[in-house]
């Protein structure tokens, strides 16, 4: 019994020395060794310390029987070695702890769908932009600390439910309040027109490439516990470059002149202040909704094409018209459309409505991109040369055309009660604003940018007779597409007219 007492006491004790001194030996750091082994610098004096009370005085000297060999093997070490034991900082991470943010640079990293990490450190977007891995793929497939819900958040946000975004690989940090941070970040998203978008959103070449920075604040990731306890994060920002999947050859937008007031009532499903006008259809079977669908001779449009270098566009000629193409001046990867067909000289007119097809063409002659649009108006015009309503009305006639209604040039609402009708939909105000269909200044904006076109910033006759005066005409100005009314009698203005 004596026996199975001491082998009790025994195993009592070197379970409570060993697990104690693993303690003692992470908590404080300090491997102290020295001999005798019960000396005041000893953390088994302190643990001997504890137990002596609690054991009978005979088994003392059986107890530490099993560690004398091990303390004589230890005091050929140096008297006294001290030693700080270094883990592992603790870290941020939205995968799991695969990417570890202990640094700025691994804060501000993202992950491809692919499982391709980024860092500030090795991007190249830039020069390259990135390629998302598969088509359709929106910008929240792009991983990172920043949870798709949001653009900026504090980082105290992400240590807790329902992110958890932090782990410690020594265990450190656990428990009530073992683990904070300080610090923030945020993101923001354009693309190449510097429109701000949401990571939800469908890329397309069109806006490529897009633009996401993120960007840091000073911070700090600290545990309670633990050798070391923190890891800083300072203030920065990185860009990234992205390209969706898929880059086909596209045109983006359809330019023709931007000036005009009408160019700020435009709904953006149909026109761009600052680009133009968007494709309506790519069907050969529906390109009467695309732009333009009134022309004259010497107006022109750009086609913004993104997804290709240089084409060759050969002319189109239908219908007595021919669009001709060739590089927008300064802009070598886009086309300048110029229409050209009869003028006030000329002894034919169009046949319309007439469709037509462009054709870009690669240096294998292969078809990359096309664009369609249907022609149901043309126009022709006199110059500076001004006349009465009937010398107008004479000068169409002869030439087999007819003087234009007021729908037949602008959308513009009678928001006067004046008793015009002008094309539908009508604009929300007195001016008329860019769209497909709206009448010819609806379509082309103001006419001065047409230097070659003969056409000028004035107001021209049309053929609807003013409500309320028998003796005036109605009349549009081409720089607004506002409506006025003239008497014919008295009135001279600059002619236009329109066939059929």
């Amino acid at each position: 019994m004596h026996n199975n007492m001491i082998q009790h006491w025994q195993l009592y004790v070197q379970n409570l020395l060993k697990n104690s001194l693993v303690k003692s030996l992470q908590l404080r750091g300090i491997l102290t060794l020295s001999h005798p082994v019960l000396s005041l610098s000893s953390p088994l004096s302190y643990l001997f310390s504890k137990c002596s009370s609690k054991l009978p005085l005979g088994l003392i000297g059986v107890l530490l029987l099993p560690y004398s060999a091990n303390t004589q093997a230890l005091s050929a070490l140096s008297a006294t070695t001290k030693q700080i034991i270094n883990g592992s900082k603790p870290y941020l991470t939205f995968d799991g702890g695969v990417t570890k943010a202990t640094d700025t640079n691994n804060l501000l990293a993202i992950k491809l769908s692919d499982g391709t990490t980024i860092t500030p450190a090795t991007n190249t977007s830039a020069t390259t932009p990135i390629k998302l891995p598969n088509a359709d793929e929106t910008l929240a497939d792009v991983h990172m600390l920043i949870p798709n819900n949001t653009d900026s958040i504090a980082l105290s946000a992400l240590i807790g439910p329902p992110y958890n975004y932090w782990g410690d690989d020594d265990g450190d940090g656990q428990g009530t309040n073992g683990i904070s941070v300080t610090g923030n970040l945020s993101v923001t998203i354009t693309d190449k027109n510097n429109r701000t978008i949401s990571r939800s959103e469908v890329l397309s070449i069109c806006g490529a490439p897009y633009k996401m920075v993120l960007t840091s604040t000073d911070g700090k990731l600290t545990t309670k516990y633990g050798i070391p306890d923190s890891s800083s994060f300072s203030s920065s920002s990185v860009t990234y470059y992205f390209n969706p999947k898929s880059s086909n050859p596209t045109i983006c937008y359809v330019r023709p002149a931007l000036q005009g007031l009408a160019a700020q009532v435009s709904p953006s499903y149909m026109f761009n202040p600052e680009k133009g006008f968007l494709v309506q259809s790519v069907s050969s079977a529906s390109y009467s909704r695309n732009f333009p669908t009134t022309a004259a001779n010497m107006m022109y449009f750009d086609l913004d094409v993104a997804g290709t270098g240089p084409l060759t566009w050969p002319a189109v000629t239908k219908g007595g018209i021919t669009a001709s193409m060739a590089p927008t001046p300064n802009e070598p990867n886009n086309v300048r459309v110029t229409l050209t067909g009869p003028t006030a000289s000329s002894s034919y007119k169009p046949s319309l409505p007439q469709s037509i097809e462009l054709v870009g063409y690669d240096s294998s002659n292969q078809p990359i991109v096309k664009y369609g649009f249907e022609l149901k108006h043309w126009f022709i015009n006199q110059g500076e040369a001004r006349k009465t309503y009937s010398e107008t009305i004479s000068w169409c006639s002869r030439m087999g055309y007819r003087v234009p209604q007021v729908k037949d040039l602008t959308n513009a609402s009678d928001l006067l009660n004046e008793g015009f009708t002008s094309a539908t939909p009508n604009s929300n105000s007195h001016y008329s604003m860019r769209y497909i269909g709206g009448g010819f200044f609806s379509e082309w904006g103001e006419m001065w940018p047409y230097s070659d076109s003969g056409f000028l910033t004035e107001r021209y006759w049309t053929s609807d007779r003013y409500t309320y005066d028998g003796n005036a005409q109605y009349s549009v100005y081409s720089g607004y597409g506002d409506v006025y009314y003239n008497y014919t009698y008295a009135d001279n203005l600059t002619m236009l007219c329109t066939y059929p």
